[in-house]
């Protein structure tokens, strides 16, 4: 994080978490989770990195290595797209925007550095370049229904996945109710501005609030805790227009295609709510009531609800889920209590 932002952060309230620069909160954890799902919220999104993708055959190099087909992808659309290893799992899972001739891949920063390594094993004699420009933008994300107004005179995605770009901000809507937006500010001066504004009606929240909200809207995100453990199909990515089944070849692309068409999905993801306010981390497991070492699913992601205990993401066994049949860590652990996702399962 920059040290002017970070300043200018905890000037404004913030209490960073002990071991980085990620904002844990704005002094009232507890208040921030309530307001979370009813008004207007926004944060600084510290745990997201930025690898920018350019030169002559960025565009077609990525088409080869990614889930979905970004032969599609404009200026004006984001997408989300799985990076898998050979064996069809993902290593990393990003939301790819472009302005010019630069790709921009959005993705947790800790899983950064295993997929530049990978993507840069297979650049041989493209003309590709791939950089960490994270220190290049400030990101900040906004959240509520008058998300839109709180923007301004800025030209404002309509809907979600669609992108705009106003000279030094790159302004993208992503899925979720209520409405939610990731800006990202090229400018220091833009970003304070824009987080100024903010403040006059909403209200600052840090990172456990915002990564709730994605949780909220079933969408997953991999870390490094959670790399090459789960095939897009497990994590609904076919539901959330991760995958495309009509493109070219990628890494894995005959398991997710097989799976798809000639396989048994066994395990997939779910929302659930769990009675218990230590919070899960991603990768941690879970068991079912018989009190077999075998874990049936495995946590996404969880943060607190302001309900009380957390609300989480985990892939678990079908079988499991439909006979409610999943504890958090041991058969003694609290229950993972299914919640509706805000999207349906194919018959």
């Amino acid at each position: 994080m920059k040290t002017e932002w970070k300043a200018f952060l905890a000037d404004a309230g913030a209490e960073f978490d002990n071991e980085d620069d990620r904002v844990a909160h704005f002094g009232n954890p507890v208040r921030e989770q309530r307001v979370t799902l009813s008004g207007l919220v926004f944060a600084d999104l510290e745990y997201l990195g930025v690898i920018a993708v350019h030169g002559r055959d960025a565009g077609d190099f990525l088409q080869s290595q990614f889930s979905n087909d970004i032969s599609k992808l404009d200026e004006n659309n984001s997408q989300l797209n799985a990076y898998c290893t050979p064996k069809g799992r993902i290593l990393g899972l990003m939301r790819v925007f472009r302005r010019g001739d630069t790709w921009y891949l959005r993705l947790p920063a800790d899983s950064m550095e295993a997929v530049i390594q990978r993507l840069r094993m297979f650049v041989m004699r493209a003309d590709v370049t791939l950089e960490d420009v994270t220190e290049s933008f400030l990101r900040i994300g906004i959240s509520g229904k008058a998300a839109a107004e709180s923007l301004g005179a800025a030209d404002i995605p309509a809907e979600p996945d669609q992108v705009t770009h106003n000279r030094e901000l790159t302004i993208l809507r992503v899925p979720g109710i209520p409405s939610r937006f990731e800006v990202f500010a090229s400018s220091l001066d833009i970003a304070r501005s824009l987080w100024d504004n903010l403040n006059v009606q909403g209200a600052p929240v840090g990172e456990p609030a915002w990564r709730l909200l994605e949780i909220q809207a079933g969408l997953p995100s991999i870390f490094a805790a959670t790399a090459e453990l789960f095939v897009p199909q497990m994590t609904n990515l076919q539901l959330v227009n991760g995958v495309s089944f009509k493109k070219g070849c990628y890494p894995g692309q005959e398991i997710v295609a097989r799976m798809q068409y000639l396989g048994t999905l066994k395990r997939r993801m779910y929302l659930g709510r769990i009675a218990s306010d230590q919070i899960a981390i991603p990768g941690d497991s879970l068991f079912p009531a018989s009190g077999s070492e075998q874990a049936v699913g495995r946590i996404v992601d969880a943060q607190p609800h302001p309900d009380g205990g957390q609300l989480a993401l985990a892939v678990l066994q079908i079988a499991s889920a439909d006979a409610n049949d999943a504890f958090l860590g041991a058969a003694t652990g609290p229950a993972f209590e299914l919640q509706p996702l805000p999207y349906s399962f194919p018959d």
